[in-house]
């Protein structure tokens, strides 16, 4: 069947939508901008509201007989050599608990990879899944994880043969990839699906060059963040399936037991129109942006005090099977000062914003929509960091416990913890309790405490000691972690 990629359904639809005049007397209230407060569209500008129609009954007809946003699904998948593909305006976060529920369903196991993301301990606290955890491969000197290998997999199916299927974070937030090929192999050679977590790998299908995506390395289901790598509006996500282990209706079928009834359609179109981008565009764009990245990091390399992290540096025994440059992680170690401390002077001072911040770390993710101008920008704000440094320095320190420190036992499954009966107990008597709340540095959204895990205080030491220095605990009930919510 012929695929016309030149083609854009929603950003059509929506287009004609306007032509025709359609007189909305549905939501969304605002009315095509009319009802809308002066200075919000001031601010927004009346674009946003134009784009704001309702999806069905408005974009398409209130029986979705121009199959509008099936066509873009359609695209999609052809686009990324998926079988099924399917939208969802609300991230990531619940397109990865989707998938989880497409697999197993309260009580069975499902193996996963202890580097997961919140959305996947919240996929197991509203599921009732009981997780086998799959460790990291550590890297003790960097203090950093990679995904596990197939052979940990291997292991963790032979000591749970029962489990469902497995999940896999690649890329991690920091760049670095598993080999799925062979945890694929390892999955269907007893006939169970994959799921890779690939919220930071939306690029990847659209250059030879970057590591191997999902669905060609035989993924049952892939979940993927085009606001993150794409060019797509905060939230928008799609996940793909492939194969006979995960039927797509009943994956469908689970996205909407979560999925909002009232779907951005603005989110949708960004979604429909970065498509098209890299489908016509994509090998250009990312030729140019994997050659500015590299000037980016030498560069980068040359100022005093920093190191870039790199391919030497995340894949080796024992460490990572491969990696993607564009997530550029900066290592502040030679300036002695926090990840924490580096971002927060860097916005204040040259109104430059870092993603990824942790206790030694910075990242600047460079995608096609940088150019010499903005990552100029950005190497003369790490010069000027790295001349400031001296005084940066000192301050609460980390204490990042070692690898067998970090992980703790998990002794309930994750619903029961958190749902059951809890109390609120002084940090200083959390040791050897069971944590009843999610605990997570942000970002990158990796847990650090799980509901049904017993605490140590290696783990409530960290916490405590990231807190102070700067680290960002969003989710736990007391924000200053004087207390923690522990079983009762």
């Amino acid at each position: 069947m012929s695929v016309d990629h030149t083609r854009a359904p929603i950003l059509e639809a929506l287009s004609d939508y306007h032509r025709r005049g359609h007189l909305p007397f549905t939501p969304p209230g605002h009315k095509q901008a009319r009802g809308a407060d002066p200075a919000v569209r001031e601010v927004l500008g009346d674009a946003v509201f134009l784009g704001d129609v309702l999806a069905t009954g408005g974009l398409d007809d209130r029986l979705t007989r121009g199959q509008v946003l099936e066509q873009a699904e359609e695209l999609m998948a052809d686009a990324v050599h998926a079988e099924h593909t399917f939208f969802t305006t609300c991230g990531s976060s619940l397109s990865v608990k989707a998938a989880m529920l497409s697999v197993a369903g309260p009580h069975e196991k499902l193996l996963i990879g202890r580097d997961a993301h919140k959305s996947v301990g919240s996929g197991l606290i509203l599921s009732g899944i009981e997780p086998v955890w799959v460790e990291p491969r550590w890297d003790p000197g960097r203090r950093i994880a990679h995904a596990p290998s197939a052979a940990d997999f291997e292991r963790a199916f032979e000591a749970h043969p029962d489990a469902k299927g497995a999940l896999v974070t690649s890329p991690t937030p920091y760049g670095s990839c598993a080999d799925l090929g062979s945890i694929a192999e390892v999955c269907h050679a007893r006939g169970v699906p994959l799921i890779v977590d690939e919220a930071w790998g939306a690029h990847l299908p659209f250059h030879p060059d970057l590591p191997t995506w999902a669905m060609d390395a035989g993924a049952d289901i892939c979940v993927t963040s085009v606001h993150k790598m794409g060019s797509g509006l905060e939230q928008g996500s799609v996940f793909h399936v492939q194969g006979d282990l995960v039927p797509p209706q009943l994956l469908k079928n689970r996205s909407d037991l979560l999925s909002t009834t009232s779907p951005s359609v603005l989110i949708y179109a960004g979604l429909d129109g970065w498509r098209r981008q890299m489908v016509l565009h994509g090998r250009e764009l990312l030729d140019g942006t994997l050659e500015l990245a590299a000037e980016v990091r030498a560069s980068i390399e040359a100022i005093d005090g920093l190191h870039v992290d790199d391919r030497a540096d995340y894949c080796g025994p024992g460490l990572a099977d491969d990696f993607d440059p564009l997530p550029v992680v900066i290592d502040l170690s030679g300036l002695g000062v926090t990840g924490y401390r580096a971002a927060d002077w860097l916005r204040e001072h040259r109104q430059v914003d870092m993603h990824l911040t942790d206790h030694r770390r910075i990242g600047a993710q460079i995608t096609f929509g940088d150019d010499r101008e903005t990552t100029g920008e950005l190497l003369a704000a790490l010069k000027d960091l790295a001349r400031v440094a001296p005084k940066l320095r000192g301050g609460p320190q980390v204490d990042v416990p070692a690898p067998e420190e970090l992980r703790m036992e998990q002794v309930q499954l994750p619903r029961d913890a958190f749902f059951g009966p809890a109390e609120d107990v002084p940090v200083e008597r959390a040791a050897g309790r069971i944590a009843a709340e999610m605990i997570t540095p942000y970002p990158p959204g990796i847990p650090a405490v799980l509901p049904g895990e017993r605490l140590t205080e290696p783990v409530l030491r960290y916490l405590r000691s990231g807190l102070a220095a700067g680290m960002n605990l969003p989710d736990p009930g007391d924000p200053q972690l004087e207390k923690v919510r522990v079983v009762k």
